[in-house]
């Protein structure tokens, strides 16, 4: 009769055992835990307590317990924390890939429970395996800017989080002592007399050995961090990040020649409705409503930024220096002489975040400008013209581009 996974002896690979798959454990119960820790850095930085505007997930709860306002210094600490994010998460693929590998066999065991504790374990198994699988997927196509999944990213990858470290921590919990045995007895005995449930009765002639695998898990690692961490930097590091959709060199020259997510014709941004005779930024608050033209924003009083722009996807821009009015100045134009929370308004039509919020910190931050030129030139249609906000250390799309309408203290 042939072998059914179900049969012990259907898994009849050499490498798998305690100790390969307690090394990958150990792996990833930093790692995880790391990306974990950046991805709820991440969603406070989008401030989404702002609600309903920057709220992608209205119904999180206590889930948001931990939520605090996002701070302004210093500058980097977005493209810090998302860079860290990312290139992390892409680095440990090859180490979740060779885990699932070397604890497949568990899925297939009978029978499918023999305690408490171990039908625990099996839960916690497939909702990590179902969970890790999630995770990946979705960041690495967020990344690769491929929307192919249903529903909006950030409520996804929020929730399928929250439920992936919670089966990663009841794992940990059951299954770390025994990997921390595991590599103390096979450092004692050695590799070769291990047993155990992971090691095949029949297993196959040997290809490689288990030390061997590691160093081509950690090779498949280290190939995917050189060619993706560089997307998070400036200069030549940039250009090694070819697995990135925004590594690689500068896509222009000159003053605007630095990285964009969304060019105008993909927000629906035409020529007209941005021209000196039609755009109007429209400014409410305590005092009224003004309606400012781009030559009324450049007779105001005008001061200058270097700033990063960073994005979830991993990415970030050099230092450019931006020109404008600081927001600050526009709040107290409208009677909000203690800047407050603001709302902002976008002439986009597709994608999201055509409205953000952003704090009154953020405001109040001396370098945070409606932008109306970048290194010295007037802004590109790409980059925002005719005005856009910039704020230090805020994620790219809170940094609004098209800017029509800004009304203070309306949260």
């Amino acid at each position: 009769m042939a072998r059914s996974p179900f049969s012990p002896a259907f898994w009849r690979s050499p490498l798998r055992g305690p100790w390969f798959t307690s090394v990958l454990g150990v792996v990833l119960l930093g790692g995880i835990t790391v990306l974990f820790v950046t991805g709820l850095v991440s969603y406070a930085a989008y401030n989404p307590d702002l609600s309903p505007v920057n709220d992608q997930t209205p119904d999180k709860g206590i889930l948001g317990f931990y939520l605090f306002a996002w701070p302004t210094h210093p500058v980097w600490l977005y493209r810090l924390t998302q860079g860290v994010h990312v290139t992390l998460g892409i680095t440990l693929i090859p180490v979740l890939l060779a885990k699932l590998w070397s604890v497949v066999p568990r899925l297939f065991t009978l029978p499918p429970a023999r305690s408490v504790a171990h039908a625990l374990e099996r839960i916690s198994l497939l909702l990590l395996v179902g969970g890790g699988l999630f995770e990946f997927t979705t960041g690495v196509l967020n990344v690769q800017l491929d929307y192919v999944f249903p529903g909006s990213f950030y409520p996804l990858h929020f929730y399928g989080a929250w439920v992936f470290f919670t089966a990663f921590v009841v794992h940990a919990a059951l299954k770390v002592p025994a990997a921390v045995r595991n590599l103390r007895r096979a450092q004692e005995a050695g590799e070769a007399r291990e047993t155990g449930e992971l090691v095949s009765p029949s297993p196959a002639e040997p290809t490689v050995s288990r030390r061997g695998a590691l160093g081509l898990v950690g090779g498949a690692s280290l190939l995917l961090f050189g060619t993706t961490a560089g997307q998070s930097f400036d200069g030549p590091l940039r250009e090694t990040a070819v697995l990135a959709p925004h590594g690689g060199p500068e896509p222009g020259s000159g003053p605007g020649g630095f990285q964009i997510n969304k060019t105008a014709g993909y927000a629906g941004i035409s020529a007209a409705e941005t021209s000196e005779e039609a755009w109007r930024l429209v400014v409410t608050g305590r005092t009224g409503t003004v309606r400012l033209s781009r030559a009324d924003l450049l007779r105001l009083p005008l001061h200058s930024s270097a700033l990063p722009i960073a994005c979830v996807e991993g990415w970030a821009t050099s230092d450019q220096w931006w020109r404008g009015v600081r927001l600050r100045d526009l709040a107290e134009l409208v009677g909000h002489g203690d800047p407050s929370d603001v709302l902002v308004e976008s002439l986009q039509r597709h994608g999201a975040f055509r409205r953000a919020a952003l704090r009154a910190n953020q405001v109040a931050d001396p370098r945070s400008l409606l932008a109306l030129q970048v290194n010295g030139e007037d802004l590109t249609p790409d980059h925002g013209y005719p005005a856009r906000v910039i704020v230090p250390a805020a994620p790219g799309v809170l940094n609004t581009k098209w800017v029509a309408r800004m009304a203070f203290g309306e949260l």
